[in-house]
């Protein structure tokens, strides 16, 4: 019998393939040496798909059948929606993004050089900032001036740790404009003030002579910030007030009416939308809302909870994880056309402002790296794949999507080896965006395929002129999936593809083998208008197409 290279978990193999049917597949691949009392009997039977080597055994779902409709748009893939988002929590801002001046750590004017690098590299078109959570009990003015002379205060919301301030919105800022971001503020509504929000956009937006604008310019920034995205409250449904969507709307009016355009720069506001698909909250904001004061955006929250340790799922439970992102596709559709009940012309912007994974927690780990440390593994960057097309198919419905969190936190870019270690690696979240990357900026156009609903096959695509961009997603733990893309209307001259893929759903890369999971070149075949490959169990693939 031919070797056998890896166990498959196959524990519903009977009941997916027929028992007849995989007894005899294996008699014949064994030549009738393994008996059939063997495979079945008793406590030691042997799980029947272990017997049957990884390649051969697809032979229960033959060629997915996928049609690309590329004279059909939905819409723009806005660069923002593979926005980021980054709070004070754990390890992501310090030790993470900010080390300081002083450190050891290699650094640029403070920020971890390499996490300038990677994210540079990237290209993250907005950052969101400073919560989360952290926002609606954090003051600005606490964290501008000589860093010597801030106060401190203490985080109540992750860890009670005292915040010495050191990282404020001057850092923001900086930080934004060495890796190219969009900056995003999220403001106080919680336990601030509409004076204190408009105080801190006359501090970002006004060119000078004001009080304030000199101050900042005192702190050594003659220009103006210039701060487009300004987000009043955050989760004011739970941590930013626990409030009621009518409490929280009478509050948004007020904000709304202290919130001015300075040096020309008109502030595009973002309300608190719902958690999760909750059309209660966003129906009670939007009729407590009159038509003067509807916000630019409306932001939703949709995480995919986990039961597991990260490195420690079933492909049952990364199943149950993933279903998510089917509901989270819903929401998307549900809640734009809730919103366009209200506003026809859409001009009040849907927002996924949070979304990711969310796993069990490892007490260790998060002993040694910080607050809600989470590894990014194969199982993490199938579900951020997810996130991605489920974006590019409803692109006409979204505006900005900001993924949590950018270093150290929940799904990760970046991960550090501790506030006070020196390497910095990508994680196979990052190698996701890499390779939707190409997407940003093309026109997202319909797809169709022989199983439209899964959440295991996942595909999505876009186009700018003659060329094509198309991503696929097999999430499945057992099943290879041989793939048969037809263009319609339209023939491909050439093709190339890239494959992000681990035989582990629960391999990540670490510190000493930072490239477990990368991007590598992966065969793609041109046949007349067709395209075909090989899309491997757990893996992510895009494929980059020039028309002729």
């Amino acid at each position: 019998m031919m070797a056998i290279s890896r166990q498959v978990a196959c524990y519903n193999s009977c009941r997916l393939f027929g028992r007849n049917a995989i007894l005899q597949t294996v008699d014949a691949m064994s030549g009738g040496r393994i008996s059939r009392r063997a495979l079945m009997g008793g406590a030691a039977a042997i799980p029947l798909l272990e017997l049957i080597p990884r390649g051969l055994w697809g032979f229960s779902s033959g060629k997915r059948q996928v049609t690309i409709r590329a004279d059909s748009e939905i819409g723009l893939v806005r660069p923002e929606l593979h926005g980021h988002f980054a709070e004070h929590l754990g390890a992501c801002v310090y030790g993470g993004i900010w080390v300081g001046r002083d450190s050891a750590i290699p650094n640029v004017n403070g920020y971890r050089k390499l996490t300038v690098e990677y994210l540079r590299e990237l290209g993250v078109p907005v950052l969101r900032w400073p919560g989360g959570c952290f926002a609606d009990d954090y003051h600005w003015h606490d964290g501008v001036g000589p860093a010597a002379n801030r106060p401190k205060s203490v985080n109540l919301h992750w860890g009670g740790y005292v915040e010495d301030n050191s990282f404020g919105t001057d850092e923001f800022i900086g930080f934004c404009r060495q890796i190219g971001a969009e900056p995003y503020i999220c403001g106080n509504v919680g336990s601030g003030s509409p004076e204190e929000l408009r105080d801190w956009i006359e501090y970002c937006n006004f060119p000078s002579g004001s009080t304030i604008s000199e101050e900042r310019i005192r702190n050594g920034h003659t220009q103006p910030h210039r701060v487009r995205y300004w987000g009043v409250g955050n989760e004011n449904w739970g941590c930013g007030g626990d409030m009621t969507a009518r409490e929280y709307a009478k509050l948004y009016r007020r904000f709304a009416v202290f919130a001015p355009t300075f040096g020309g720069l008109k502030p595009f506001l973002i309300a608190c939308g719902p958690n999760r698909n909750d059309a209660s909250w966003s129906r009670d904001f939007m009729d407590s809302v009159p038509p003067r004061h509807l916000p630019q955006g409306f932001a939703m929250h949709y995480y995919a909870e986990g039961k597991d340790n990260p490195a420690a799922y079933t492909p049952a439970d990364m199943a149950a994880q993933l279903t998510t992102f089917g509901d989270i596709e819903r929401a998307v559709i549900e809640q734009r056309a809730l919103l366009d009940g209200y506003d026809s012309g859409r001009n009040v912007a849907l927002i996924v402002d949070e979304w990711g994974v969310h796993d069990r927690v490892v007490p260790s780990e998060e002993k040694t790296h910080g607050r809600l440390w989470q590894e990014c593994t194969m199982r993490s960057a199938l579900a951020i794949a997810l996130g991605l097309n489920l974006f590019n198919r409803q692109a006409d419905k979204l505006y900005m999507c900001n993924l949590t969190q950018t270093v150290n936190v929940r799904a990760p870019l970046l991960q550090t080896d501790g506030p006070e270690g020196q390497r910095c690696i990508r994680t196979s979240v990052y190698h996701v965006f890499t390779l939707f990357k190409s997407h940003r900026s093309k026109t997202s156009v319909h797809v169709e395929s022989d199983d439209p609903t899964s959440t295991r096959f996942s595909v999505s695509a876009s186009r700018q002129d003659r060329d094509v961009v198309i991503s696929l997603v097999n999430a499945s733990a057992d099943e290879d999936m041989p793939i048969d893309c037809k263009l319609a209307g339209e023939r491909p001259g050439s093709a190339s593809a890239q494959i992000l893929h681990s035989d582990d759903l629960n391999a990540f890369n670490t510190f000493d083998s930072p490239e477990t999971i990368a991007p590598r070149s992966h065969p793609v075949r041109v046949e007349g208008s067709n395209i075909q490959l090989d899309l491997p169990r757990l893996s992510v693939i895009s494929i980059t197409v020039r028309l002729v």
